[in-house]
């Protein structure tokens, strides 16, 4: 089940129903979809895919997506760390970024333009979406594990474009969102 944490309002929630209303105004969107039953522990990227077909297809109509995938990282993924250092550091995209969690736990921080930074912890059965050119970044939870399905408008992915002053560095990488690093004292 999704969290969504805002840190300078000391306020987490919970209820799917009130993140959905708290994203919806920053264009973001969050969706649970079930996973319990519909795809087994081991299923193949393509069971994966073919499983939630439906939805992929809804969404690639809705949003001008052409191509979806599925991605895997676990503690035995090869150059594990140098990827994440990619993601953990404000940035944005030139596309949105979609992910529907099937497997494992992350920590997305957004930074809406003139608004406060918060962050929603997401795993099985949880989707959202990062709009193009909002400011975010990305942390793996402690088990270092997540299976997604992507969805791109370009067939080769999009490319982060760093902040030049990111925020990133006031919060902790902390599933839980956790507070700005200048509050723990």
């Amino acid at each position: 089940m999704a969290q969504l944490n805002i840190p300078a309002e000391e306020r987490t929630l919970t209820d799917p129903d009130e993140i959905r209303a708290y994203l919806k105004p920053f264009g973001i969107w969050y969706e649970k979809w079930e996973v319990e039953g519909r795809i087994g522990t081991d299923a193949t990227d393509e069971e994966i895919l073919a499983a939630y077909e439906p939805e992929i297809t809804r969404l690639k109509e809705a949003g001008g997506y052409v191509t979806a995938d599925v991605i895997n990282v676990t503690p035995e993924t090869p150059n594990l760390g140098a990827m994440l250092e990619k993601f953990n550091k404000e940035h944005t995209h030139h596309e949105d970024e979609i992910r529907f969690t099937v497997k494992g736990k992350g920590l997305f921080h957004l930074h809406p333009e003139e608004e406060t930074v918060f962050s929603v912890t997401v795993e099985a059965g949880d989707l959202i979406n990062v709009p193009n050119g909002m400011k975010h970044w990305f942390h793996l939870c402690e088990e270092k594990t997540i299976r997604c399905i992507r969805l791109f408008e370009d067939p080769a992915g999009w490319t982060p474009h760093y902040s030049e002053n990111g925020v990133h560095e006031n919060y902790l990488p902390l599933c839980w969102g956790g507070p700005k690093k200048e509050n723990l004292n």
